[in-house]
């Protein structure tokens, strides 16, 4: 109904940026929306707008030094503990109101990212930036409920961008080239390959430890796919055992009462916003911060900058 003019999408006159994906999830949003925050935020008054998933509060929240991560959500949260000094975090799920709110400020932006709204179709975003990962690609995928994604795939030709995310980094020229040609981008599209590149230091809100260094531990991980995590770790080879649960999981009194036994815990960034809070678990709950790297940057980097200094 959107693609037909049915239904109205509302554009804005700052640029606005959108990161999102076909799938359900598990393709790299966080970090990168983080990548654009470190790419803008010295040029620009930026904001991140995100849904908020799986918060206890409702409506508009602005990150302020009494969020957390069950005001604002474990990702909006780890944006607000990263770049609260420099960018404005807010959460809404009606991305209509929280834009209106975020520009209504005193110190509103002239740039907002949007985080997870490739399908929020009331907001007309004036960049788009679709992901999909190296081992799940769009193109071989089938809508709900027989694969993952959340719409048709010939949904990705609203992307400006198309950037196939979570590769190995040995990943050749042929094969790159091979992908796009699966992908058959339109003219206005552009096909970029990202690596996540993990830490070799592990982080809690006192000190940090050298990967190479750790004793055997526990790993905690409640995300939509721990494998690329995992088989790093492996290759490390570290001694550990793996409690999985589901995406954003809110744990348990017996959870923490589990983790409680365990000697030294190590847990992904998102997690860590949600557990750090536990007295019990201070001392010995730590994560391992990672980022995205991207295939072409500086061509990557121009494509997001010129649409920026052009609106």
């Amino acid at each position: 109904m959107y693609d037909l003019g049915l239904k109205k999408s509302t554009s804005y006159k700052i640029p606005i940026v959108c990161v999102g994906n076909l799938s359900t999830g598990g393709t790299g949003k966080t970090p990168m929306i983080e990548y654009l925050v470190r790419l803008l935020k010295d040029n620009h008054s930026l904001a991140t707008l995100s849904r908020g998933y799986k918060r206890k509060s409702k409506g508009f929240q602005l990150g302020t030094n009494k969020a957390d991560a069950n005001s604002l959500g474990d990702e909006p949260y780890q944006f607000y503990t990263k770049f609260k000094d420099e960018v404005l975090v807010a959460v809404d799920a009606d991305r209509n109101n929280g834009i209106k709110r975020l520009l209504a400020l005193k110190n509103a932006p002239n740039v907002i990212l949007l985080d997870d709204a490739f399908q929020h179709r009331k907001v007309q975003a004036g960049f788009n930036i679709m992901l999909s990962t190296y081992s799940n690609l769009f193109i071989d995928d089938m809508v709900l409920p027989t694969g993952n994604l959340r719409e048709p795939k010939c949904g990705a030709k609203r992307a400006n961008i198309i950037v196939v995310t979570k590769c190995p980094f040995d990943l050749s020229g042929g094969q790159k080239a091979e992908i796009i040609s699966k992908i058959k981008p339109a003219s206005h599209q552009n096909v970029f390959f990202s690596s996540i590149l993990y830490s070799d230091v592990v982080f809690n809100n006192k000190t940090s430890l050298n990967l190479k260094d750790l004793p055997q531990f526990t790993l905690i991980t409640g995300i939509a796919n721990a494998k690329p995590l995992v088989d790093f770790l492996d290759e490390k080879d570290l001694k550990f055992d793996h409690i999985d649960f589901d995406d954003h999981y809110n744990f348990t009194t017996d959870d923490l009462r589990v983790f409680e036994e365990k000697e030294l815990l190590i847990t992904t960034e998102k997690d860590f916003m949600r557990l750090k809070q536990h007295e019990s678990l201070k001392d010995k709950l730590y994560f391992l911060p990672i980022k995205s790297t991207v295939d072409n940057a500086s061509k990557f980097d121009a494509l997001i900058k010129d649409f920026i200094n052009l609106n």
